[in-house]
C-alpha cells in the first residue's frame, strides 16, 4: 500500500518507515527543509518539504496515498509557551489533515499522555475503554485530536486508528536524546545517580510494528491501543548501567518499586500480534548500546 508518514525523519516516524518499508509498502515522508533525510533514504519513494499544517505540501504528501500516519508534532511552539502556534499547528493543523485524507486509513501516533487522572473506581487497571483525563497540554492535544478520529468515523466511516505509546525509547538518530543518555554519562562520570521518580516504557521497534500491523488491518479500526511494555524507576536505570558500566556510584532507590497504575495491553497482542515483553531485558540492551556509543 501507499503510505504518507509526517515527521518520517525523527526518532519514532524513521523506524515507522523503516518497518513499513520492509513490510512492502511504498513511503512517502513529510519533512521540515532542514530535516536529515540520509538515515530514512532507502525507506522512502518520495519526500515532501513541508509541515503538517502547511495545506499546500499536504495536498501534494497524500495525493497517491491509501494509508495516513500522523507523527510529527511541533514541539518548539509548546516548549516556547506559544500557546496559540501550538493550537494552529499541533491541534488545528492535525484536525485539517485529518479531514484532507477523507477516505484513507487515518493512523495516529498519539500519546499514553492522554491519561494522567486515575479514578479510584478503576482500581489501577487501565485499558483502551477508560475516558481520558489528560493532566498536561501535550497530553489535552492528543486526545482531543483522538475525539476527531471518532468524528470521521461516525460521519464518514473512515478508517482510523489511535497508537498510543508512552516513554519510548531505542537510539535516537540524535543519541543525546535517547533515554538513558544522561544516566550513562553520569555514571561514567563516576558521579552519584540522585534521580527519582520513574515512569513506563516501550521500545521504538514496538511502536513501528504496533503502527505497521494497524495497515489494512481491520480490526485496527475503529480502535485505540495503548504501548506500554514495563515499568522502571531511574534508579532501576541507573543499576543496570552500573553493572554493564562496571562500576560503583551511590544510586538513590527511594523512590516506589511499583507504579500505582497498570495499562493492560492485551488488544495490542491479539489484534496486532505485537509482545510487548522486552521488560527490563530490553532496557538492558538499550544500555549497553549506548555504553558502546
Amino acid at each position: 500500500m501507499n503510505v504518507a508518514i509526517t515527521g518520517a525523519s525523527g526518532f519514532i516516524g524513521s523506524v515507522i518507515a523503516k518497518h513499513a518499508c520492509e513490510h512492502g509498502h511504498t513511503v512517502a515522508a513529510l519533512v521540515r527543509e532542514t530535516s536529515n533525510r540520509s538515515h530514512i533514504d532507502q525507506y522512502v519513494n518520495e519526500f515532501v518539504t513541508g509541515t503538517h499544517d502547511d495545506t499546500t505540501a499536504v495536498s501534494e504528501f497524500i495525493n497517491n496515498a491509501d494509508v495516513v500516519i500522523h507523527n510529527s508534532f511541533d514541539w518548539a511552539a509548546l516548549q516556547n509557551g506559544n500557546l496559540q502556534t501550538h493550537y494552529e499547528s499541533n491541534l488545528r493543523g492535525s484536525i485539517n489533515l485529518l479531514e484532507a485524507s477523507d477516505q484513507r486509513h487515518f493512523i495516529y501516533i498519539s500519546s499514553i499522555a492522554v491519561h494522567h487522572h486515575m479514578h479510584d473506581r478503576w482500581e489501577g487497571s487501565i485499558d483502551e475503554t477508560h475516558p481520558t483525563r489528560p493532566g498536561s497540554l501535550y497530553g489535552a492535544c492528543k486526545a482531543a485530536v483522538e475525539a476527531h478520529l471518532w468524528q470521521a468515523h461516525a460521519q464518514r466511516k473512515q478508517q482510523v486508528t489511535a497508537i498510543r505509546p508512552c516513554a519510548v525509547y531505542g537510539i535516537d538518530p540524535n543519541q543525546e536524546r535517547s533515554i538513558g543518555w544522561p544516566v550513562v554519562q553520569t555514571l561514567k562520570a563516576g558521579k552519584p545517580y540522585t534521580k527519582l521518580g520513574g515512569g513506563k516504557f516501550v521500545h521504538v521497534d514496538d511502536v513501528a510494528a504496533a503502527t505497521v500491523a494497524s495497515i489494512d488491518n481491520p480490526k485496527a479500526s475503529p480502535n485505540v491501543y495503548n504501548l506500554v511494555d514495563c515499568y522502571a524507576r531511574w534508579a532501576d536505570w541507573a543499576l543496570l548501567a552500573a553493572e554493564e558500566i562496571g562500576c560503583e556510584v551511590d544510586i538513590d532507590q527511594s523512590s516506589p518499586e511499583v507504579p500505582k497504575n497498570t495499562f493492560i495491553t492485551t488488544n495490542v497482542t491479539n489484534d496486532l500480534g505485537v509482545m510487548l515483553n522486552r521488560g527490563s531485558d530490553g532496557i538492558r540492551k538499550q544500555l549497553q548500546d549506548l555504553i558502546n556509543v
